[in-house]
């Protein structure tokens, strides 16, 4: 199998992750027992003793110094404001508008990534990212049946627009360290950078965790967040890019509505509609466009 495919499920897998994450998440944090920086505490821990345990045994790769300006901004835009802001938002909005407003990373990573990359920006990435917007609006705004609407939501959709705007920054940043280091190496010093940030900031909000409270819901929710979302979806990420683009890596983000919709119908939550079929060919066609190759 060829690296390049291998990438490509690899994003995959991230999507289905993520595509999860909106409902799960805000499950986990329903009833108070997770507050939104105890959580964040909780990720930035599970993936440092993980990554750096993994580090340590199996890799053992040093980095230059002269690249841990980079790291430090990697860990900064790619996990603490990243995931600091998406809690946040996520606990005064709605997942529908979490997931819709996500949608504009590609649009931040295709505009970093010609600034600081020189990546072309080409008509068929633009082409691309407005299908795969399309198709992924459709499906989110058939799913608009939810009840509820946040006293704070404006400032909740705010937040998640920070979020969005940190990773596909760091999606173009973290692409020179990819072509360098394991990437293991590169996720294990993303999130020692970002305790430096993190660990101060939500400490405290950690020790308000009422770990015997937890109901099956919620340990499960806590626990595929930590595991699936936070630990496999940086690990593969980071892999995805070591093959392929910042655009393209950022371009799967539409595949999330898709995915989860996908779900939805296997556990007969959900019928198959013309909707759903050609939202799903604009996301497909909108994918094959930005991960395709000049002639």
């Amino acid at each position: 199998m060829k690296k390049t495919t291998k990438a490509h499920l690899a994003l995959l897998a991230v999507a289905f992750f993520y595509g999860g994450n909106y409902s799960i998440a805000k499950l986990a944090m329903a009833d108070g027992f997770i507050p939104p920086l105890g959580f964040i505490f909780a990720r930035v821990l599970a993936g440092l003793v993980f990554f750096r345990i993994i580090h340590t045994v199996f890799i053992r790769e040093k980095v230059d110094r002269k690249d841990f300006p980079r790291l430090l901004l990697c860990g900064i835009f790619g996990v603490a404001l990243n995931q600091i802001f998406f809690f946040k938002g996520l606990e005064l909005t709605s997942p529908i508008h979490a997931s819709l407003i996500m949608l504009s990373t590609p649009f931040v990573v295709l505009i970093a990534a010609y600034f600081l990359l020189n990546e072309n920006i080409t008509k068929y990435k633009i082409l691309g990212i407005i299908l795969g917007t399309i198709g992924g609006v459709l499906l989110i705004l058939k799913n608009t049946n939810s009840q509820y609407l946040p006293e704070n939501m404006l400032l909740g959709d705010i937040y998640v627009v920070i979020n969005a705007i940190s990773f596909g920054i760091y999606l173009v940043i973290v692409k020179p360290l990819v072509t360098k280091y394991n990437p293991i190496t590169i996720v294990t010093w993303v999130f020692t950078m970002a305790s430096i940030v993190v660990f101060p900031i939500c400490f405290s909000s950690f020790q308000e965790i009422q770990w015997h409270n937890f109901n099956l819901q919620v340990g499960l929710g806590f626990g595929y967040v930590l595991v699936f979302v936070t630990i496999s979806t940086y690990l593969l990420n980071a892999f995805a890019l070591t093959e392929l683009k910042s655009s393209t890596v950022s371009a799967y983000i539409y595949l999330q509505p898709f995915i989860a919709g996908s779900i939805s119908l296997l556990l007969g939550q959900d019928v198959l509609t013309r909707t759903i079929i050609f939202a799903g060919a604009l996301i497909f066609s909108g994918l094959y466009l930005l991960s395709m190759k000049r002639s």
